[in-house]
């Protein structure tokens, strides 16, 4: 994709400190695929699935492993991490709308509202008070911050966010469009006739670094805070639960869903529509693959995956039937097993 900024391949070498072997005048204008790149564009290469694209590319240079650079006939920056390389890269390359510096004429901020220096404040805007915005932050149209809230300094809210009263938001954290921050948890008492609220009486407390997707949902805590971590990455219609702690630089992924006081540990990955029972702990480094339901604790690091893989419709309807007998074929073995014993 091309855009109107533009790097001179040895400006690029030396910004992502990368070896470049090829013409350091070429000018580079956008990022595409090994498929579809063209002249002025530069590509990468971090998945084998696409080596057979590398011979044919006609971007004008490619960022890659040493090991694949003598299959590629064009320009090269060459890396030990080429993904995260091009991640770096598409910043160079990125293109946001910035509203207009100030605060928008239809947006109603309270007066006792503190914002810093450079913040940016759109159209429709509510900003309640009490609430303090850092320096350099940007809060899109038809967005709400509630009383007491705080938004740290160089943070981007997409329009039509929702932070609820007292949420807490670090610096440097993007939230993206319809997502709500600090609603009430799912908190109710039956008292054998009907439901009675629990009224969540904590807040929402995210740390630096953090992106939020769009459509997500963060709970606010019963009485202690949900606490979402630094550096935490969160993707699209997340629902995370009240009184849950995710750990520092932990990922998860799209429609995944927590849960209240759920624990997840430091730099964990939950997979997408993966789901995670209430008051449960999971440790660090621990992977949970899509679609999986962490129905117990987990303490040690590793890959846990649930439920059962993709097949034809008609292998699956059998495959039910032979799930059902598992529990008699498992009671006729150990019976056999003990008229084996027996005889012997």
């Amino acid at each position: 994709m091309t855009s109107k900024k533009s790097y001179t391949l040895g400006e690029l070498s030396s910004i992502l400190d990368l070896e470049l072997k090829g013409n350091a005048d070429t000018k580079i204008f956008g990022i595409g695929t090994l498929k579809n790149a063209i002249a002025g564009e530069i590509s990468f290469l971090s998945n084998m699935s696409y080596v057979d694209q590398l011979v044919d590319t006609s971007a004008s240079a490619v960022i890659l492993s040493h090991k694949f650079s003598k299959s590629c006939k064009v320009a090269q920056l060459l890396s030990n991490a080429p993904y995260v390389a091009f991640a770096k890269a598409t910043a160079l390359f990125a293109f946001t709308p910035k509203i207009s510096a100030g605060v928008a004429p239809s947006a109603v901020v309270d007066p006792t509202a503190q914002l810093a220096t450079g913040v940016r404040v759109g159209e429709n805007v509510v900003i309640e008070a009490g609430v303090t915005v850092g320096a350099n932050t940007t809060i899109g149209a038809n967005s709400y911050v509630g009383e007491n809230s705080t938004i740290g300094a160089d943070c981007a809210i997409s329009p039509g966010v929702t932070l609820y009263h007292t949420v807490k938001i670090g610096d440097k954290v993007t939230i993206h469009s319809a997502s709500v921050i600090g609603a009430d948890g799912f908190g109710f008492a039956f008292d054998g006739k009907k439901s009675i609220k629990i009224h969540q009486l904590g807040g929402v407390v995210i740390g630096n670094n953090v992106d939020i997707g769009a459509g997500t949902t963060i709970d606010r805590g019963a009485l202690e805070d949900t606490i979402i971590g630094d550096g935490v990455k969160i993707d699209n219609q997340v629902q995370i639960g009240h009184n849950c702690i995710v750990g520092d630089h932990s990922i998860i992924c799209g429609c995944a869903a927590l849960a209240g006081s759920v624990t997840i540990g430091k730099y964990c990955i939950m997979g997408g529509g993966s789901g995670a029972v209430g008051h449960i702990t999971i440790a660090d480094k621990t992977q949970v693959s899509a679609m999986s339901l962490v129905s117990k604790s987990i303490t040690e690091p590793a890959m846990y995956s649930s439920g059962t893989g993709h097949m034809k419709t008609s292998d699956w309807k059998r495959a039910i039937v032979r799930f059902q007998q598992l529990d008699s074929i498992a009671k006729r073995v150990k019976q056999l097993e003990q008229n084996t014993t027996g005889k012997s």
